[in-house]
């Protein structure tokens, strides 16, 4: 199993999500982006060896990469309402979650950029955002 033996006190708490996928990692703030795509490579590896769903309805599902420079990665545009899309992280050689503002607790999207795309092409960061339906609550009452 994939994990960290040595969580530190200044390490950044991050939820890393795509499709209905959800993965919590703690990372060091001054790595390079690309160490933390290699982590979250291994551990998709491991745990959805089949792929990840990106959708359920209709299902779809996502291939994981070999190569962790497929992965990317982008910010909500409004932090509080995950519904109003994600800006994309023009992420460098050099650049660390706190050089791009990435706080503790902070949710990043990531999407798997295909074989044929261009490096300057736009991707869907696609993230089944969890709706609060009140009318359905109070129906099943």
């Amino acid at each position: 199993m994939v994990q960290r033996d040595d969580i530190r006190d200044i390490d950044l708490s991050l939820r890393f999500k795509h499709g209905k996928h959800t993965v919590f990692l703690f990372v060091d703030p001054m790595q390079p982006f690309s160490n933390l795509q290699q982590e979250l490579l291994d551990i998709l590896k491991e745990r959805y060896p089949d792929g990840l769903t990106t959708a359920v309805e209709p299902p779809k599902q996502t291939q994981v990469p070999d190569d962790p420079s497929r992965i990317i990665f982008a910010t909500p545009k409004t932090p509080l309402d995950l519904s109003q899309g994600w800006k994309p992280l023009d992420v460098g050689e050099d650049d660390t979650p706190v050089s791009k503002g990435l706080k503790n607790g902070g949710i990043v999207a990531f999407a798997i950029r295909s074989e044929e795309a261009d490096e300057d092409e736009d991707v869907a960061f696609e993230v089944e955002v969890p709706v609060y339906d009140e009318e359905e609550y109070v129906e099943e009452q």
